[in-house]
């Protein structure tokens, strides 16, 4: 992964490449009056325009669901790509050519090294595409067609056929212009006895590995003859492109669909991804070579959103080693907002052969008929003990309640305790209460932090040592989730909608409110989000010397993401007048006023306690506080006759 690309770049690259451009290739964007654009957002099902892009400022942002950023943040999430991602392919489009600092790709000579491995690869995947369809790939051809897949299928995957001599795609990527060197290095090739490269993938069928943008960054081989002495599936070793634990197979086909599912389903295998997507299963995806773990989770949080309504579906084998392998992927269950659910394969068919048998349909059904997660780790557990004793009942029952507790939706984990006494066999009315209040009690020690054990509901399969024995290993609960910050803002306040017309100025407008603005304190925005973008707006320099990069210095400067969305949502959403110039003094009364008024009722209210406890009228004091409030009362006077000129 290249190291951190020079902040002057990341400008250039963000200067070079209008928002309007590049969002207007997603949606169809039409005039929303003050130099804003509008468009259905593409985040969020709506059927009226709630989305606006301000080609001036750079920005966008959602009314209705209230995503917002620049264009980098816009590519990053409707193409679920990082930040270095998104810069780097925002500068392909506009010719730039990125530098990184010290420490990841060495300027200049490295980033090309880059550019280099992704053509060999896609240079490679042409070669095995067109090989597939000659004489010697008639063999990779009926291994597809034997699992029902035809060319078209083959095609769209990008199915192809590496030759069976020694150097085949080495000669032809030579021809092409590429080294025995970056072969090599791309794991293309591998370093023969004499120095020289010889094919890494040699007679097998081969499937193109691509990255969450589409560029192919490896290859996954699959075994065609006996004489093959290798393994069964022989994967690109890791590379400067190819980090097995951070690719998932077919995420690029699938990223759109997951993310407007709120779905990702989680197979095996290529085949079963290629069955799955046949079968009208968009959203499958698969791990390349290795277990599905943390850097998997990430891409598909991505994906997800982190949004709770959203699902995680892994398929796999019904035999017991398949359960112990679907229940060890959740070990990582809390790090995903998403719910997890298990489909479990009938027969120990997998998707692929399931298909072939018994066509889509069966592939749909098996989706659709996915077991949650902890249902099936109850019963499991459940399972492993012997029911018909008093004894065996009360041992399931231990071993499954730290499982139930562990639920994070509190209705969901009451109902779970309900069904946990019924699979125990204990189903009466006042066992059900029992064990809800058990069950809360357990849930809410751990939220506390003060202990109760938590069960990985992969141990939920290992074997008790007796019926009435202990349950499954345990391990300490994590600390609780954060809780939403605040409360909303009551835009049906004059004063809040003062406030927001004066921030979306000084972002917008800054020379229309400029010096005045700067000596306005932060307790003069009775918001809390709104003094908290007042002081983001003064850490970095206020209004009066606002640049061209003032937006995004504020926008950096945001302590976290909910004031950064405030001033993105500020940036972009049009002022309530169709002439600024000569509204923003109005609106800068408009707030110092009300701040007046709000100090002159303080004031009042210590002068009449003081008077109350007996203070006597010539006190110093009291006196102080009758002086205040005579020279608030004619400043909110000369600010009502002159205006802005009193300010």
């Amino acid at each position: 992964m290249a190291g951190r690309i020079r902040d002057e770049d990341v400008k250039a690259v963000r200067d070079a490449v209008p928002i309007d451009a590049v969002v207007s290739e997603y949606l169809h964007l039409k005039n929303a009056g003050g130099g804003n654009l509008k468009g259905l957002c593409p985040f969020h099902d709506e059927k009226s325009p709630s989305f606006q892009v301000s080609p001036s400022k750079g920005l966008f942002h959602c009314f209705g669901c209230g995503e917002g950023g620049d264009t980098l943040a816009f590519v990053m999430k409707v193409d679920h790509l990082s930040f270095t991602e998104a810069v780097e392919r925002l500068a392909g489009q506009a010719g730039i050519t990125l530098r990184y600092e010290e420490g990841g790709y060495v300027p200049g000579r490295q980033q090309g090294e880059r550019i280099r491995l992704v053509e060999a690869h896609k240079a490679a995947a042409a070669f095995y595409v067109e090989q597939l369809g000659s004489a010697e790939g008639e063999i990779g051809r009926r291994f597809l067609t034997a699992r029902g897949f035809d060319q078209a299928a083959a095609g769209h995957f990008g199915v192809g056929y590496a030759p069976a001599g020694w150097d085949h795609l080495v000669r032809f990527l030579r021809g092409k212009g590429f080294s025995d060197r970056e072969l090599i290095t791309a794991g293309l090739a591998s370093e023969s006895r004499r120095g020289g490269a010889i094919d890494r993938f040699r007679g097998r069928l081969i499937w193109p590995i691509r990255d969450i943008t589409g560029e192919v960054i490896g290859f996954g081989a699959r075994k065609l003859r006996e004489d093959d002495q290798g393994p069964k599936y022989l994967n690109t070793s890791e590379t400067p492109l190819y980090r097995k634990s951070q690719v998932l197979y077919g995420i690029d086909l699938a990223k759109k669909e997951i993310a407007r599912t709120g779905r990702a389903v989680v197979v095996e295998g290529y085949t079963d991804v290629m069955a799955c997507h046949l079968a009208g299963v968009t959203n499958a995806i698969a791990t390349c070579g290795t277990s599905f773990g943390g850097e998997h989770i990430k891409i598909l949080r991505r994906l997800l959103m982190d949004n709770a309504t959203s699902e995680v579906v892994f398929t796999f084998d019904g035999d017991e080693a398949g359960q112990k392998a679907a229940l060890r992927a959740f070990e990582d269950d809390q790090k995903f907002a998403a719910e997890t659910s298990i489909a479990v394969t009938p027969g120990g068919m997998d998707p692929c052969e399931l298909r072939l048998a018994e066509g889509d349909a069966a592939v749909q059904r098996l989706i659709e008929g996915r077991t949650p997660l902890f249902a099936f780790a109850l019963r499991s557990i459940v399972s492993r003990y012997n029911l018909d004793t008093d004894e065996g009942r009360v041992a399931a029952v231990d071993a499954a309640v730290p499982v139930v507790a562990a639920i994070k939706n509190q209705a969901l984990r009451d109902r779970y305790a309900i069904r946990l006494v019924g699979m125990a066999g204990m189903a009466t009315q006042a066992e059900e209460q029992s064990m809800i209040r058990r069950v809360r009690a357990l849930a809410r020690a751990r939220a506390a932090g003060g202990g109760g054990p938590a069960v990985r509901p992969q141990d939920a399969l290992r074997q008790p040592a007796a019926a009435g024995g202990p349950g499954p290993e345990r391990r300490p609960a994590g600390p609780p989730q954060n809780v939403p910050r605040g409360p909303r803002l009551d835009l049906r306040s004059p004063a809040h909608r003062l406030e927001r017309e004066l921030l979306k100025l000084a972002l917008q407008f800054p020379q229309l409110v400029a010096p005045a603005f700067d000596a306005y304190g932060e307790d003069e925005f009775t918001g809390p989000p709104y003094a908290q973008v007042r002081r983001v707006i003064a850490e970095v320099g206020g209004v009066e010397f606002a640049d061209t990069d003032f937006l995004t210095r504020v926008r950096e400067a945001a302590p976290d993401d909910s004031v950064r969305m405030m001033v993105t949502e500020l940036a972009v959403e049009p002022v309530m007048h169709k002439a600024p110039e000569f509204y923003a003094g109005e609106v800068l009364v408009g707030v110092r006023m009300n701040a007046v008024r709000r100090r002159i009722t303080e004031v009042h209210a210590t002068q009449a306690r003081l008077i109350a406890q007996g203070v006597r009228h010539d006190a110093p004091e009291l006196a102080a506080v009758g002086n205040e409030r005579w020279a608030l009362e004619q400043y909110a006077q000369r600010l009502t006759q002159h205006g802005a000129a009193a300010l």
